[in-house]
């Protein structure tokens, strides 16, 4: 059996409430985004951290040059986040309506 519409309404209401901002996602991004703060945020704490370790790397290594070669790929990696923000946030949002729909699923079969 389906879920009912009023089940429907509370799970959308409950992945509205749960999704992350896509304005604190883009203020993140702008402000502190070479810490990968915006990956933090989003829960990719895996590339943030690589994210923060090659912009480190890069300026640590950038008095030998090879630096900049980390800090070119991080600045493109930057970049291509601004658009892939919106996806991740979908993502999320798709994730957990999948998880709150199966929690309904199985306690509607009690």
């Amino acid at each position: 059996m389906g879920l009912s519409t009023e089940e429907q309404i509370l799970i959308e209401q409950r992945v509205t409430n749960g999704a992350k901002s896509p304005a604190a996602a883009y203020l993140l991004w702008f402000f502190v985004g070479w810490a990968g703060a915006h990956r933090f945020y989003l829960g990719r704490h895996g590339s943030a951290i690589a994210m923060l370790l090659l912009n480190v790397v890069g300026w640590l290594t950038a008095v030998f040059v090879v630096g900049f070669l980390f800090l070119a790929i991080f600045g493109i990696w930057w970049l291509v986040d601004l658009f892939l923000i919106s996806g991740m946030i979908d993502a999320q949002k798709s994730e957990l309506r999948n998880s709150l729909t199966q929690q309904a699923l199985v306690s509607q079969n009690k």
